[in-house]
């Protein structure tokens, strides 16, 4: 099925770009989540308005890039979760909480899809994420998970 990406799925590709992928994979996960649209001649007038939009938040350099991860890699991040007594957590940190806690550290602001967790973040102590700036450079963040 072809489809036009309204969001950077990773993996698939960026907000714009027009893709093919198994019916499933559309229909059951990328429609409903509004990851895509699907292709039509007149979708194609759309995709010229998303790389507008596109264009507007993403970083445009390398060397944007690069400053962004240099800030991000020098902030100390501490999140405050409720926990068990064993040190589990009721529930998980999300890349929302992770996105809100980096800018309350006095980071940059980023955005919480580019926010990659290998795991689910279920425990307390520390733990290190990625953050996927640019196609070429990704910052790692080291976040200090403790107890409210």
């Amino acid at each position: 099925m072809k489809i036009i990406l309204t969001h950077e799925v990773s993996g698939l590709g960026t907000a714009g770009d027009v893709v093919d992928v198994k019916d499933g994979y559309a229909r059951n996960y990328l429609i409903p989540r509004n990851f895509a649209i699907r292709w039509t001649k007149g979708g194609e007038k759309d995709v010229e308005q998303i790389r507008r939009a596109r264009k507007i938040h993403e970083i445009q350099t390398i060397e944007q890039a690069n400053d962004i991860k240099a800030r991000l890699e020098g902030v100390k991040v501490r999140l405050a979760v409720r926990s068990g007594d064993a040190g589990r957590l009721f529930g998980s940190v999300t890349p929302a909480d992770i996105a809100t806690a980096i800018k309350a550290s006095g980071g940059p602001e980023v955005d919480k899809r580019r926010i990659e967790l290998g795991a689910p973040i279920k425990t307390l102590g520390a733990h290190e994420t990625s953050v996927r700036l640019h196609a070429d450079v990704a910052a790692k963040v080291n976040i200090e998970v403790v107890a409210a």
